[in-house]
C-alpha cells in the first residue's frame, strides 16, 4: 500500500478530486433547485421532476468524470482512455437524451393539466390534448434518431463508411419509398391530423356506419371506442381521404330528433305542450332548442318531428329515447284515435260502413 501511495501523482491526485467534488457540488446543487421548485406552487415545475432526472444527471455527470484524464491516470488506466472515452461520450449522449425526453413529457403534462377534458364543453382541452399528444410522438422519433445518428458518428470507422456509403444512399432511400409509401403516408398523415385536426381526441365520430369516440390517436391509426366496447382500429390516412361524420368538430352539444307516426286526429297543440312538459322535467335537457313540426303527410299517416337539443351526443340519445317513450305513452293514454289506423270502407246498400284497425 505504501508502494502504491509513493507512485501517486499528487498533481493527478488533485485534478481528479477537484472534478469530483466540483460535480458533486453540481449534482446535489440542482438536486436542490429542483426540489425547491417542486415544493413551491407558484413554480411551474412538478413535485416529482427530480426522481425522473436524478438518474439521467447521474449518468450525465458520471460521464463527465470518466473523461478524466488525470482520473485516468491516478487509476492506471491510461491504456485504456480511448474506450473509457467512447464509453462516456455513448453515456453524454444517452443521459442528455434521456432527459430531453423527460423534459418534453414534463412540459406536455404541465400544459395538458391545465385543460380539464371531462368538462361538458371541453372542445379547447381536446384540441390542445390532441396536438400535444401526436407531436409528442413525431418528436420522441426526432429524438432518438439523431440520438441513433451522434452515437454511431463518433466512431471514426463508422463515419468513414458513412462517407462511402453516401452515394448509394440515395439510390436505397428511393427504393425503400416505394416499398414503405403507404407507412410514410399514414405517418403524414398523422402529423397533418396534429395541425389541421379533422379529430380530436374524445371526438364523437360515425366511421365505417359505426358510432363512437376517438380514443388514441398515433401517427400510424386511430383507435376508435364503439358504443358498445368493441374497438375500430382504421388508419390515420382514413380521416384524410374518406368522408365520416364529426358531431362535435366544433361544439359538443347536438340536437335530437324523434320521428312519430300518427293518425290525422292527433291534437298537434296538445302534443306540443307535452314535449315541452317532458323536456322540462328532466335535466337531460339544455333549455335551447324544443320545436314539434309536422314534417310529412302520407295515404295512411302523419310523420311528426320533435326536435331538442342537448350537451352531448350521449346524453342527447338518452333524452330522445325518453321523448319518444314519453310522447307515445301520452297518445295512449289521453288519444288512442290518434295512432296509427288503417281504413277499410265497404259499401252495403246505400250504406257506407267504416273499420278501423
Amino acid at each position: 500500500m505504501e508502494q502504491i501511495f509513493e507512485n501517486i501523482d499528487n498533481q493527478s491526485l488533485l485534478y481528479a478530486s477537484g472534478t469530483f467534488v466540483l460535480l458533486t457540488i453540481l449534482y446535489i446543487s440542482t438536486y436542490f433547485i429542483l426540489l425547491k421548485l417542486g415544493s413551491n406552487p407558484k413554480y411551474l415545475v412538478p413535485k416529482d421532476v427530480m426522481k425522473r432526472v436524478s438518474m439521467p444527471l447521474f449518468i450525465l455527470f458520471l460521464s463527465f468524470l470518466l473523461r478524466s484524464k488525470s482520473l485516468h491516470t491516478l487509476l492506471y488506466l491510461n491504456d485504456y482512455s480511448f474506450v473509457i472515452k467512447k464509453s462516456s461520450t455513448l453515456l453524454i449522449i444517452f443521459s442528455i437524451t434521456w432527459l430531453i425526453l423527460v423534459a418534453l413529457k414534463v412540459s406536455k403534462n404541465l400544459i395538458i393539466n391545465n385543460y380539464d377534458i371531462g368538462t361538458s364543453d371541453n372542445l379547447k382541452a381536446r384540441k390542445i390534448y390532441t396536438q400535444f399528444n401526436i407531436l409528442e410522438r413525431i418528436f420522441i422519433v426526432v429524438v432518438i434518431i439523431l440520438a441513433l445518428g451522434a452515437a454511431l458518428m463518433s466512431f471514426e470507422s463508422i463515419r468513414e463508411i458513412g462517407v462511402s456509403l453516401f452515394a448509394s444512399a440515395g439510390v436505397a432511400g428511393i427504393i425503400i419509398g416505394f416499398s414503405a409509401q403507404k407507412l410514410i403516408g399514414s405517418i403524414l398523415a398523422g402529423i397533418q391530423i396534429a395541425f389541421t385536426q379533422p379529430i380530436k381526441f374524445d371526438d364523437v365520430v360515425i366511421v365505417e356506419g359505426e358510432w363512437g369516440r376517438i380514443e388514441e390517436i398515433t401517427l400510424t391509426y386511430v383507435v376508435i371506442k364503439i358504443w358498445d366496447k368493441r374497438r375500430l382500429i382504421v388508419p390515420t390516412t382514413y380521416f384524410i381521404e374518406k368522408p365520416f361524420q364529426n358531431w362535435t368538430k366544433t361544439s359538443a352539444d347536438l340536437m335530437g330528433t324523434v320521428f312519430i307516426h300518427t293518425d290525422y286526429r292527433v291534437p298537434f297543440d296538445k302534443l306540443r305542450e307535452e314535449l315541452t312538459r317532458i323536456l322540462s322535467s328532466t335535466d337531460l335537457w339544455d333549455g335551447k332548442v324544443n320545436v314539434l313540426q309536422v314534417t310529412d303527410a302520407k295515404a295512411q299517416s302523419v310523420e311528426i318531428r320533435a326536435l331538442m337539443s342537448a350537451v352531448d351526443s350521449p346524453t342527447a340519445w338518452d333524452l330522445r329515447v325518453l321523448v319518444r317513450e314519453k310522447l307515445i305513452g301520452f297518445l295512449q293514454e289521453n288519444y288512442p284515435e290518434s295512432l296509427p289506423h288503417t281504413r277499410l270502407y265497404l259499401k252495403d246498400g246505400l250504406t257506407t260502413k267504416t273499420f278501423q284497425k
